[in-house]
Order: C-alpha cells, then structure tokens, then sequence
C-alpha cells in the first residue's frame, strides 16, 4: 500500500476542489514549511477564508481534522528532506560541541522571538489583573502543566493567593466555583485544546477572568480570554513538548512576575524576606 503524500494528494484532487478550499491548497502549496507551524485561525486568515473552509479542505483530502492535517506536513517535509526551520539535535554525526551549539542557538531564538511578539499593554493588563485578583488559579496541559507549576511556585513566594490545579476534571470543577474576583492563568501552548476551551467557557459563566499564555493569539482559547500574552518559538506537530516552548513560556512568566513585583517591591519583598527565613530552616 503506497504511503500517504499530503502534497502529492492536494495537487490530485486539486481541481475537484472548490474555489475557497484551492485558496487554502494555493497557500500550503507555496508555503510548505510555514503551514505546519500556523493554527487553523491564522492559515484561515492568511488564504481570506472561513475556519470552516480549512476544516472542511482537511477532510476532502481525507483526514480528520486539522491536527491531522498539520502532522501530514510534518511527516511530508521530513520525507522530502525540506528544513522543516527546526535543527534536527539528535542527529549522529554531529559532535557533543555541535549539539550543544545548536541547542544554544535555538534555545536564543525562541527567547528573542518571543521578546518581539510580547505586547507591553498586555503585559500590564495582566499584572494589573493579577495584582486585584483575589484568587489565581494556574492551569495548563500536557507539557504547559509544568509551567503552570512553575508559574504557581514563583508567585507563591510573594502572595499565598496563588492556587495549582493540574487535574482536568478538578480544572472545570475550580472554575465552576470562580468569581468576578478570581483569574485563571493558563499556559498552553496551541491555544485549542478541548480540555481549555470547556474550562474558559465555564470561566467566563461565571464571570472570572482569565489570561492564556499562547503561541496563537487568534487560537480559540485567545478568542475567549480577557488578556493573551503570546510566546515565540515555533514547534513542529512532531515536535510536541518542545524545551523551546517551555522556554518561551518561561520567558514570559518571568517577564510577569517582575511586572508584578515591581508594583509593590517594598512589600513583597518582605514576603520574600519570611520565606526565606521559613525555608532556611531546611539547610543544613
């Protein structure tokens, strides 16, 4: 049974298509390697097209969706041997020096691209939320989890305010029991998990607040959150669970908790000063 080509299945069935689905075959024609990095709502505003058009164009080349669709281009570009804009650090030939490097140089480029795409406003949106808040509650999935985690052991030291809820399930229930006076701080990276979009949509019901951390602002989480600050770093479909996501949302929990504490430096630093008492006793 031959393998399955997207490229080689788009140009085939080209002309069965309609005139807004070959828009969509135009684009990831001529632009190959961008695609796989776009979420459904930026390729949709790149060919001038409905989010249903893409869907339905994913489905006419015989795929389930656009997840599918997406893995499809990273599996094609890997196959024809294209630079999928990613460097490849497991490769064999290369010296422990050469990993290190290019580790190094992607590692760099995702900070800096995520310094361009921050916006000061939103920033300051969101310190301002979390400044009044009276609750915060740090949510993620998959490998966003573990930013949540951090981002809830971070603010921790200066504010007991701050909550961690890492279960699903448990995720909603929070929500369900939220207030005007609480926010929700959420990472996730792709910004259209199911699991995210079910807690916002209760979130919002009950008239909390809530600020996502994305790589797509225009993604169905950034549609439905109050503030959305957008991180750099570009992550294949083969690629999910990147370090240079991670790192990239690390950089902007960073850059919010300094915004936060340099609104009352005198004060949390006292808070700082009692932890750091509390926990010395834990030295030896």
């Amino acid at each position: 049974m031959a393998s399955y080509n997207v490229f080689e299945t788009i140009s085939n069935q080209y002309f069965d298509l309609t005139n807004s689905e070959r828009k969509v075959a135009d684009y990831v024609l001529g632009h190959r390697m961008d695609a796989q990095y776009m979420s459904i709502s930026d390729l949709a505003q790149e060919c001038a097209v409905a989010d249903a058009t893409i869907s339905r164009f994913c489905r006419r080349l015989g795929l389930s969706g656009y997840n599918a669709f997406k893995l499809e281009l990273a599996k094609a570009s890997m196959t024809t041997g294209e630079n999928s804009g990613v460097q490849d650090l497991t490769g064999r030939e290369d010296s422990c020096e050469q990993l290190f490097g290019k580790a190094l140089e992607e590692n760099i480029s995702a900070l800096e691209q995520s310094a361009r795409l921050l916006d000061p406003l939103q920033v300051r949106l969101a310190a301002d939320l979390l400044e009044r808040a009276e609750r915060v509650v740090c949510m993620g999935q998959g490998g966003s989890m573990v930013i949540a985690a951090e981002a809830w052991t971070m603010f921790s030291t200066i504010t007991p305010k701050f909550i961690y809820v890492p279960d699903s399930h448990l995720q909603i229930e929070t929500a369900a029991l939220m207030g005007p006076g609480d926010v929700i701080l959420f990472f996730s990276y792709s910004g259209s998990t199911r699991d995210l979009q079910d807690v916002l949509e209760v979130a919002r019901q009950q008239k909390a607040k809530v600020i996502l951390v994305t790589r797509f602002p225009r993604s169905p989480g950034g549609q439905m959150a109050d503030v959305v600050l957008q991180c750099g770093a570009n992550e294949s479909p083969l690629q999910t669970g990147s370090a240079m996501a991670r790192i990239s949302q690390m950089f902007i929990l960073d850059v919010l908790y300094r915004q936060v504490t340099e609104r009352s430096p005198g004060q949390y630093e006292k808070s700082r000063e009692r932890i750091a008492e509390a926990v010395a006793r834990k030295h030896l």
